[in-house]
């Protein structure tokens, strides 16, 4: 089975140019839902979550994301810790969601791809390429949140050009290039692999 890996920053389309791949028939996997999902889910990490950050983690059973959430934006050190107790569960369920598929290839969307290690397990990786201006409007959109909050989203992220410099192949999407041309380009290159 080919894996190949899509990455992109908050706005930059990922999620929609997956969708296009899903109506080829290529079964996507979203790591960002998948994760969430193992967070609740997942005993082993249920607990690791638990002993990182105490009682206040879960509510009623349910992630007390905005907690977390507090604490690993001040705490770079606790986000790291988070990382390694939710990424290796991850890959894990992404391995094995993958060896029930059919077809020629799967795809994992993954906004943190390159940071979270997993294009090591890629046969190929995609960046979505969008101009940083694009996507704080669709970000703002989207999540009815401030240009500031999602200047400090994207700060947080890999920088467009390294993800570029990485990547095995862009998709530009910018409102002003076809995506749809580039997606059927990719999709006939993946069958060939």
């Amino acid at each position: 089975m080919i894996k190949i890996g899509i990455t992109g920053g908050i706005g930059s389309g990922k999620s929609t140019i997956c969708r296009v791949f899903s109506v080829l028939g290529v079964a996507v996997y979203d790591s960002d839902s998948r994760a969430r999902k193992l967070m609740h889910s997942n005993p082993e990490v249920v607990a690791a979550i638990r002993e990182l950050f105490g009682d206040n983690a879960y509510i009623h059973g349910s992630l007390n994301r905005s907690y977390i959430a507090e604490l690993v934006f001040h705490q770079p050190d606790m986000r790291e810790k988070l990382n390694h107790i939710v990424h290796p569960a991850v890959a894990m369920d992404f391995d094995t969601w993958a060896e029930r598929q059919k077809g020629h290839y799967v795809i994992e969307e993954a906004a943190i791809l390159f940071e979270s290690g997993a294009y090591r397990n890629m046969d190929a990786v995609v960046t979505v390429s969008t101009p940083e201006e694009q996507r704080i409007r669709r970000t703002c959109l989207r999540d009815g949140t401030d240009e500031q909050s999602v200047r400090q989203r994207i700060a947080a992220q890999l920088s467009e050009e390294e993800r570029v410099a990485r990547a095995d192949y862009v998709i530009v999407s910018d409102d002003q290039t076809p995506v749809i041309a580039q997606i059927l380009k990719l999709h006939e290159i993946f069958n060939r692999l």
